[in-house]
């Protein structure tokens, strides 16, 4: 997999063999200086799930930057339709209309982009990158989108910082890199698996995983960098992932062998990243517990939601 390749969506297709496949994403352009989409303040638009651990991404990556004040965003409804669409829900609290192109749902904002979308039957997913001088997506990949914000932010937007130094570049891709599979799209190809040989191989490269990555964070503050590291992209990707992991993903996609508050260095890692200014609010729990357990009926057919757990990152 080229590190570009990461999918940013939710809709998937299962294979014969049994085996969780997460789809492309489609729109792949970039901003950049003096090109198709320049780098400018309130040009874009950003539409995301609070639900969805890879818009997360984006909003968190917002708030660090101090960036939310160049780019605008729009929030659909927790509750993804049976096709796997999201849509706009202003009465919902969390949710919003969309305030840019008035669209009852995503689906609508990529047939804008597209007009041949809806006729293609593939189902839009957060998050995405809307281009208000050409009424177009820039881009639905998360890990592109968190890079074009570093992008905006070294171009004298936002408060200047980076998470993205140039030195550390390739620790931070290959970090990300070395998580996504089996972590970040482990607890999904856990949770979605229809034979438990698929089911097996995914919960265990994702529990290899973790106790890999609590082994690395023993002394450290930080997923890469030197001493006890520097605060970058990959600990974003990682974050949105563990911030779930005890709240839905331990029992709706069957992730037990342990919890995240069962490890201690990944515990205090998920703390420190909440505690960082402007993530906490960008945390929605009740989209995030909701949306898993309401939405996803073929694995809990009645969508009873539970009223647990006491512990976790939501308590913190």
């Amino acid at each position: 997999m080229k590190s570009t390749d990461e999918q940013a969506g939710a809709w998937t297709k299962t294979f014969d063999s049994g085996k969780f496949i997460r789809k492309s994403s489609e729109f792949r352009d970039h901003i950049e200086a003096n090109g198709t989409f320049d780098v400018e303040s309130n040009r874009y638009h950003l539409y995301v799930s609070h639900a969805c651990p890879w818009a997360h991404r984006t909003l968190i990556t917002l708030a660090l930057l101090g960036l939310e004040e160049h780019i605008t965003t729009d929030v659909v409804d927790w509750r993804m339709n049976r096709d796997g669409s999201w849509s706009f829900n202003p009465d919902e609290e969390g949710a919003t209309a969309d305030t840019i192109n008035g669209e009852t749902s995503l689906e609508g904002v990529y047939n804008r982009a597209f007009d041949g979308w809806n006729a293609s039957r593939s189902i839009g997913t957060v998050p995405v990158l809307w281009d208000r001088k050409h009424s177009t997506i820039v881009n639905n990949e998360s890990r592109e989108i968190i890079r074009m914000f570093d992008t905006l932010a070294q171009s004298g937007l936002g408060n200047g910082s980076t998470l993205c130094p140039p030195e550390l570049q390739g620790d931070i891709d290959a970090m990300i890199d070395a998580n996504y599979e089996s972590v970040n799209n482990g607890v999904y190809k856990s949770g979605f698996a229809r034979t438990q040989s698929a089911y097996d191989e995914a919960v265990t490269a994702l529990f290899t995983r973790l106790d890999e990555l609590e082994v690395h964070l023993n002394g450290r503050e930080w997923l890469v960098g030197d001493g006890k590291g520097k605060l970058t992209e990959a600990d974003i990707c990682l974050f949105t992932t563990l911030a779930r992991f005890d709240l839905v993903y331990v029992v709706h996609f069957k992730c037990n062998l342990r919890r995240i508050i069962d490890y201690p260095n990944l515990q205090t890692f998920v703390e420190r990243m909440i505690n960082q200014p402007g993530v906490r609010k960008t945390c929605h729990w009740h989209h995030i517990k909701a949306h898993y357990f309401w939405s996803h009926q073929s694995i809990n057919a009645f969508r009873i939601i539970p009223l647990g757990p006491l512990e976790g990152a939501h308590t913190i």
